[in-house]
């Protein structure tokens, strides 16, 4: 495949990649056939839509992709299980993990019982004292006080805790809502619902925890209209699974399109008082999109987890009272300045350590004494994105025991690995899916674990590529990019996991304008000397050598890749191009 534009070597290192030759003739096609505009067709033909499906995936429906939640084992039992708690009035606790997808999770049951007339106890274990998941006092504990407890985003692997609740003297059923990776065996309880069990078919294997919940409680709403009865609507609901989708990076495909779709025309609508004051704290202008969710709304929530309550981003979601949701926001806003604050720190240091490490191996990993544990996935994230491997970042406390979070690359199953130096005993416990996990270890087996760990990840290629090419959907000139092509491309989103948002090529242009902004970013005009300007910002410019070299451009020529958006601002509309890569034109 030859290098789009020629570029081998961007100013960013890497390589890009245009759409191959068929894609390029599938989206001629598609365009003379559809009426559709080509960019937009290219968009289409790399996710390998024809033509004649273009139409209902530019418009996906619950109605056409929602499926079934009795194809789900276990689900009819949790469903039943669920409902007679509710119907005989019976104490409900709710153990949900830390993340966003937890809390939403937490806030879709919590939500459902309070429209029902019934409440139920909230418990979030602390990330530092307690670690991921469920663990025998709290559940226990929990077991004391309640009739039946559900695991939301947690418990598949939790067999003991699951069996300290069940087999407590005052006994308590357990239902397993959760979407992690199943071993062999399952805890023995009322029902673990999950579409990544083992005995699974793997169809809905993208749905995030959020999403479980949503389909329990709709069986639940199926089960309730044939006694007669309804329940609330569930629709209005659709908010809280968007969220928890985008934010847990589950794949946008399948359902999972519609239902964050859905969600986010529910989210405009404000109705949810806890998400309305987060957005306005965030100062998220415009419609809700999945870039607002992901990169705004989420790393708030995930704030309360990482470095404050566990429990500040559920109680925020599932609130109905104004002043709560108000001072609720505020707080979390304020732990994630924070959170950014030891970030930095923290990734300065594992990013030194890592390259002394070396960077080609098939892992990069950096461990350090006092590293948070609500900030070592971001850091192990912000490894994976620039060195294109899978990263591990670790913080020991002072009784040397490690928590540590991971990130994968495409292609490479990082959950089952760590699942697998788990039971080979190199790992008090670990877990996860294919592109996260989560792990514990003691100092003395850490070099041996990770050593054991870069040997499995090797034999599934990591550490066989370099830098990762930029892939594009082709070449646009600057006087096309319309705000009306932007909002065509947005019915072929939503954009995230698995559906990268469109990015195209800008040929040979000038720059008429770069300044740096903040610590590190970039913001730039440019034409190509026929068309209008364009403005453009590139986030973390100058983390590397992308914004020297466009700031100090002398009056070169560059070709520039990203992907277009809309800005709003003052009530006006323009159109952006949020900068990825650049490189000088040869032409």
């Amino acid at each position: 495949m030859s290098d789009f534009l020629d570029v081998s070597a961007s100013l960013t290192g890497r390589r890009w990649v245009g759409p191959a030759g068929e894609i390029i003739r599938h989206a001629e096609a598609m365009a003379q056939l559809t009426d559709l505009p080509l960019a937009l067709c290219q968009i289409l033909a790399r996710r390998g839509i024809e033509a004649q499906d273009a139409e209902s995936f530019l418009a996906p429906t619950l109605k056409d992709l929602l499926p079934d939640p009795a194809t789900l084992k276990d689900m009819t039992a949790a469903a039943t299980r669920f409902l007679a708690a509710f119907e005989r009035r019976e104490r409900i606790a709710v153990f949900a993990d830390y993340d966003v997808d937890g809390a939403t999770s937490a806030a879709l049951l919590i939500t459902w019982l309070r429209e029902m007339g019934h409440r139920a106890t909230l418990y979030i274990p602390d990330r530092i004292d307690e670690g991921y998941g469920p663990n025998e006092p709290a559940m226990e504990a929990l077991a004391r006080d309640h009739d039946l407890i559900v695991c939301v985003d947690c418990g598949t692997l939790s067999h003991g805790p699951i069996a300290a609740a069940t087999g407590a003297p005052d006994p308590a059923d357990v239902i397993v809502l959760d979407h992690h990776l199943g071993g062999e065996t399952l805890p023995e309880c009322t029902a673990v619902v999950n579409p990544n069990r083992q005995d699974e078919t793997g169809d809905l294997a993208h749905l995030c925890a959020a999403g479980v919940v949503f389909l329990m409680l709709v069986e639940t709403g199926r089960q309730l209209r044939e006694a007669g009865k309804r329940g609330p609507d569930l629709m209005s609901y659709l908010d809280l699974v968007a969220l928890g989708t985008v934010a847990d990076v589950a794949p946008l495909i399948g359902v999972n399109r519609a239902l964050v779709r859905q969600g986010l025309r529910v989210m405009a609508g404000r109705k949810r008082i806890g998400i309305a004051k987060l957005a306005d704290v965030a100062r998220m202008d415009g419609l809700p999109s999945a870039y607002h969710l992901g990169f705004l709304l989420g790393p708030r929530i995930n704030a309360g987890g990482r470095i404050g309550a566990a429990d500040l981003g559920a109680r925020l979601l599932s609130t109905t009272d104004p002043h709560e949701a108000q001072a609720l926001a505020e707080r979390l806003d304020m732990l994630n300045t924070e959170r950014r604050e030891i970030e930095n720190t923290v990734r300065d240091l594992a990013t030194e350590q890592a390259q002394e490490r070396g960077l080609d191996g098939p892992l990069v990993w950096a461990a350090g004494d006092g590293w948070h544990p609500g900030v070592v996935g971001i850091v192990a994230s912000r490894l994976k994105e620039s060195t294109n491997r899978p990263a591990i970042v670790i913080g020991f406390d002072e009784d040397g025991i490690g928590k540590g979070s991971g990130r994968s690359i495409t292609g490479v199953d990082l959950g089952a690995s760590i699942q697998r130096l788990a039971a080979e005993g190199l790992l008090e416990k670990g877990g996860g899916h294919k592109m996260a996990a989560g792990l514990t270890v003691t100092r003395d087996k850490l070099d041996a674990a990770m050593e054991r760990l870069s040997e499995l990840l090797a034999k599934q290629g990591a550490g066989e590529a370099g830098p990762a090419d930029l892939k594009l959907d082709g070449l646009l000139m600057p006087g096309a990019a319309s705000a009306d092509l932007i909002e065509r491309f947005e019915a072929a989103g939503p954009y995230g996991a698995a559906a990268p948002a469109p990015r195209f090529a800008f040929p040979d242009c000038a720059i008429h304008f770069a300044k740096q902004v903040g610590a590190n970013h970039l913001k730039l005009s440019f034409s190509d000397g026929m068309g209008p300007r364009i403005d453009a910002i590139s986030f973390g410019a100058f983390d590397g050598p992308l914004g020297s070299a466009l700031q100090n451009h002398g009056g070169a020529r560059f070709h520039l890749a990203g992907r277009l958006e809309i800005n709003h601002w003052g009530g006006r509309k323009s159109v952006q191009l949020r900068l990825d890569d650049a490189a000088e034109s040869r032409g």
